[in-house]
């Protein structure tokens, strides 16, 4: 059976489009990175403030990026069995989620990756359902 997977995705979540000869599914993967971590404790406008309770900023760049990793490998997971691959989305997460992709041996199914703004569910498996209907 071909699958065939139309993924929306931003650093906050990933909306999965699953196409296969059955219908259609579609799934959301919420993704746990903080891109500003909140501090802790007092705020300089109200008192007592520290520098050590705002993280350096390698170490809130290392936690950054681990956090994505854990958020790539778990949208990696979810579609890996697919096909073919349309990836599309507002931001970065797109091209850094394949470069994810070409590391795993998976880059080969992505049939295009292309920049959209903020999408619907029923736009993005629209989008999903009108790509491969031409690719056929």
């Amino acid at each position: 059976m071909k699958t065939k997977v139309g993924l929306w995705i931003d650093h906050r979540k990933a909306i999965v489009v699953t196409v296969t000869e059955k219908g259609e599914e579609i799934n959301e993967i919420i993704s746990e990175v903080e891109k500003q971590p909140r501090r802790s404790g007092d705020s300089p406008l109200k008192g007592a403030y520290e520098s050590r309770q705002v993280p350096a900023d390698d170490s809130r760049q290392r936690n950054f990026t681990g956090q994505l990793n854990i958020y790539y490998d778990a949208v990696i997971a979810y579609i890996r069995d697919a096909e073919s691959i349309l990836i599309f989305g507002p931001g970065e997460a797109k091209d850094e989620l394949k470069e994810r992709l070409e590391v795993n041996h998976l880059s080969s199914r992505v049939v295009g990756i292309e920049t959209v703004d903020k999408m619907t569910d029923r736009q993005i498996a629209a989008k999903t359902q009108q790509h491969f209907a031409k690719s056929r």
